[in-house]
């Protein structure tokens, strides 16, 4: 019996590359998994994969495109609608874009989806998440359910990142609207602040029983991700990179393990805790970047 039995996650990005092998690592350990794609056509179709790897994987398919607020805010009710708790929360879903395009929100599209889905996600499930840490300590599936409550414990949400090399934060130009747009510059800012919102993320949700960190899952060969932008990076990424399925295994790790239950606002490679250092171990910085967000989602 899986780690997970009787937990339920929610994936997104979950219809292919990384954000699909997270799914079925979570589907192989027990748990039921809601595969968020840009359709349900495109979820079921991830599901059908995930199931011939994970035979008996509990799949459930919910529609979401992750760059428009008010698709996000639609998949969130219709989530709740059907569920009142979310044990694992992971945020896999990104672009590279080659060109800038702006969203129906009026924000780029890099930004509205590496950034905001991220953020305005999380806190529309938050709740739920809340509810899981404080009614599902013990392990349904698992005899002796309280040294299972000790073993598994919070809920945990598991945002992917990544290693963010120098990038900074130009809290003027956040969209990339000024110069020339590329994928270089619009991308790795958007890897640091999902470390900056985890490590928020973590110091609100102190005392609640859910927990937050981010990972740096490495070069990933062979998925959608680098489509867009083609080159050197996707040549390098696919010739050097880990299969999916092995670059999730932190992210898995970080979702089910008894080890990463009381840990929170770190971020992980290879099972290891890694630095934040510049602007990534700079608290003024994720809460401005959060009051950005608040204003740019319209949450109060």
């Amino acid at each position: 019996m899986g780690s997970m039995e009787g937990r339920l996650a929610l994936v997104t990005g979950a219809t292919g590359g990384l954000g699909k092998a997270v799914a079925a690592g979570l589907a192989r350990e027990g748990a039921a998994v809601v595969v968020v794609g840009r359709s349900v056509a495109r979820a079921e179709a991830a599901m059908a994969g995930i199931s011939t790897l994970v035979p008996d994987a509990r799949l459930e398919p919910l529609a979401c495109d992750l760059s428009v607020q008010s698709s996000i805010r639609r998949a969130a009710s219709d989530f709740l609608s059907r569920h009142d708790k979310l044990d694992v929360l992971v945020n896999a879903a990104g672009v590279f874009r080659k060109e800038r395009h702006v969203t129906p929100d009026g924000l780029e599209l890099t930004f509205a989806t590496n950034v905001m889905a991220y953020f305005l996600a999380t806190n529309l499930l938050l709740d739920a998440l809340k509810r899981a840490a404080a009614t599902g300590n013990a392990n349904p599936g698992t005899a002796g359910g309280p040294a299972s409550a000790r073993a598994w414990a919070p809920a945990r949400i598991v945002n992917v990142a990544s290693r963010y090399g120098n990038a900074t934060l130009n809290f003027d130009d956040l969209q990339t609207a000024k110069g020339k747009y590329s994928y270089l510059r619009s991308t790795p800012p958007t890897m640091l602040a999902r470390v900056l919102l985890t490590q928020e993320f973590a110091e609100r949700l102190r005392g609640t029983g859910v927990v937050a960190n981010a990972v740096h899952p490495g070069l990933v060969k062979n998925t959608a991700l680098l489509q867009d932008v083609g080159g050197p990076f996707r040549w390098v990424t696919n010739t050097f990179g880990a299969p999916a399925e092995r670059a999730a295994d932190t992210a898995v790790w970080l979702a089910t393990s008894p080890e990463a239950s009381e840990v929170s606002g770190k971020l992980w490679t290879k099972r290891q805790e890694i630095p934040t250092p510049g602007m990534g171990s700079d608290p003024e910085a994720r809460r401005r970047l959060w009051d950005v967000c608040t204003r740019l989602s319209e949450l109060s």
